[in-house]
């Protein structure tokens, strides 16, 4: 019998699809709710779909930050529920601005969704998550038969492995100030 046990934390990312001139008002928004943001992926245009288009118009953007503090990996509902409600702050006349969140573990990409779909599993409050992308020894991230487009990109794949080598750092320190080893104000020191 196996015996339950509560997860190592991950790293929360969210991806950006923006109007441009929405970006940093949306990063502001997103610090201000999930702490200071660690890294930031470069800018690329969002353009391995149209599927936004008839909502958010042309020349969409596709920006992916990750954030400074871990996450328990069941808070994700409510970090979906939250960026929900961040993205009406701009929603005159229809989204400026789509906010998808997730978080990275050593070993995936899961996203968070409010569509169901026969390769994502029901959280609850109608969100539901998907594994986007695992990691393999020797290759990094790769890409499922339903990853989305724009995560099979070198500059998505990229990222997310630079994330995945904070998270291990991040996951070092954690560990350590489980064990009593170091405490905050060590850190800050």
């Amino acid at each position: 019998m196996g015996i339950p046990k509560k997860p190592d934390p991950a790293k929360l990312i969210v991806g950006l699809i923006f109007q441009p001139e929405f970006l940093d008002s949306a990063v502001s928004e997103l610090e201000k709710n999930f702490g200071p943001v660690s890294l930031k992926s470069e800018i690329i245009p969002f353009n391995r779909t149209n599927y936004y288009e008839e909502e958010m118009g042309k020349g969409l953007l596709r920006q992916w930050l990750a954030f400074r503090e871990l996450i328990d990996q069941d808070k994700i509902v409510e970090i979906k529920l939250r960026t929900n409600e961040i993205e009406k702050i701009w929603m005159d006349g229809g989204r400026k601005v789509n906010i998808d969140p997730g978080y990275v573990t050593e070993s995936r990409l899961v996203l968070a969704t409010t569509k169901d779909y026969s390769h994502r599993i029901y959280l609850r409050d109608g969100i539901y998550a998907e594994v986007t992308l695992i990691y393999r020894r020797k290759l990094g991230f790769v890409p499922l038969q339903w990853t989305y487009p724009d995560y099979t990109t070198h500059e998505a794949i990229e990222f997310f492995n630079r994330v995945r080598e904070e998270l291990k750092s991040d996951l070092k320190e954690y560990r350590a100030r489980q064990l009593g080893f170091i405490t905050r104000e060590d850190k800050n020191a």
